[in-house]
């Protein structure tokens, strides 16, 4: 059982004020807050071992290099890869996505088929837009069930003969469906394509082990389990690790560089061009470290607890309308209230220091095609957030709502 009071006091952000109010942060689907012992390790790093990685042989160059590539050898246990090799550093999980769909557009030719599903994140799905644009393959984003979850059936028929790809998300950054990816994988391998998931919202709501899912690339961002922004990890399985052509070139991913041609290093170098971010890395290994001290599969019981407490709260106010009702919700829901503009709500909501998400959630697809509406409010939880928390949101929320509706 987490101890919350203790674990808020690792996060001194919480305790601070907004507009004379206590913060109460349910944005975590966009970005969590960074505990002190994260803060400490980059402070300490640029204070006693700052170097540039894998370009020097002083001893500063050595430490820096050190960390970094413990940093790696600490992503790939924490996802369960078979080993770092697999592990490539990018600067999120967009980042991660476009190095795949680049890097695969070598395979793919007119009359081949890209599949997504209408839960997609923007960045699970313009990128792969783009590839089929350039490549002349086919773009298809597979329906939902009315309860929001991925209509398998649909899946099924889409997964034609010359399906090369299938990129889904694990769970839906504005419904909070977490989705069957064990069973999607099987169905995309079972039609002979490559499977990549979409990590970035499920890291803290369930244990992840790419070797048991079976997927051949895993993206997820630091910024969505307690780590910094612009970091984040592909993993590559090893029959695919090389699979992708380098996209960006400079340093570091080179081989042998002559006036005639270039050669690559072996994966995962030479897919980091250029002076990685090696701190945020570090500072990344060290969030892993902060999440297993307190416990991965706590933290999920915990947060579903919250969330399914959430649903309830909100479901209880008079107007308001939560979207989707999946099998397994996580980390978060979004909703609308009849007559009330989500930016008007949120920016009142704010003003008594209840921090909500408003607008498009990177998911417009889902919105206007799916659900006919430009614009949601989404409340998502962590693990440092309290039942009492979402009391007060919820009890904000009932205050402002008429003062909307009456224009303030």
């Amino acid at each position: 059982m987490l101890e919350v009071e203790k674990i808020r006091r690792d996060f001194p952000i919480l305790s601070r004020e907004v507009w004379g109010h206590s913060l109460v942060y349910l944005d975590n689907a966009a970005t969590t807050q960074v505990p002190e012992s994260v803060l400490q390790t980059a402070l300490d790093h640029y204070r006693c071992n700052n170097a540039n990685v894998h370009r020097g042989i002083h001893r500063l160059s050595e430490l820096s290099t050190q960390s970094y590539e413990q940093a790696r050898q600490r992503m790939a246990g924490f996802i369960g890869a078979p080993d770092d090799r697999c592990i490539v550093f990018t600067r999120g999980t967009t980042d991660g996505i476009n190095m795949a769909a680049c890097g695969l557009e070598h395979l793919l030719k007119p009359g081949d088929r890209i599949i997504v599903s209408m839960l997609e994140h923007h960045s699970n799905m313009v990128p792969w837009q783009q590839c089929a644009r350039r490549t002349g393959a086919d773009f298809i984003a597979v329906g939902l069930t009315e309860e929001g979850d991925i209509d398998l059936r649909a899946l099924e028929e889409a997964l034609v003969p010359r399906t090369k790809v299938v990129a889904i998300s694990c769970c839906s950054n504005v419904l909070g469906t977490v989705t069957p990816i064990e069973r999607i994988v099987a169905m995309a391998h079972e039609a002979s394509a490559v499977c990549l998931l979409d990590g970035a919202q499920i890291m803290r709501h369930r244990l992840i082990d790419v070797q048991a899912i079976g997927c051949d690339f895993f993206a997820f961002s630091g910024h969505k389990m307690m780590g910094p922004t612009g970091i984040g990890v592909l993993y590559a399985a090893p029959p695919v690790q090389n699979l992708l052509d380098p996209c960006v070139f400079g340093g570091e991913m080179v081989d042998r560089v002559s006036l005639r041609e270039t050669t690559f290093e072996a994966a995962p170098l030479r897919y980091e061009a250029g002076t990685p971010n090696y701190v945020g890395a570090i500072m990344l290994g060290a969030a892993a470290d902060y999440l297993e001290s307190v416990g991965r599969a706590d933290i999920a019981a915990y947060e579903d607890e919250l969330i399914a407490y959430a649903e309830t709260r909100l479901k209880g106010i008079c107007g308001l309308h939560i979207l989707g009702n999946p099998q397994h919700r996580s980390g978060c829901l979004s909703f609308t209230v009849d007559h009330v503009h989500p930016f008007d709500l949120c920016a009142l909501a704010d003003k008594l220091g209840i921090a909500l998400r408003s607008g498009t959630n990177c998911a417009q697809p889902l919105l206007e095609d799916v659900y006919g509406i430009p614009y949601v409010s989404r409340l998502s939880v962590a693990f440092y957030n309290t039942f009492d928390e979402i009391d007060r949101a919820a009890d904000v929320l009932e205050q402002v709502i008429p003062l909307v509706c009456q224009g303030f």
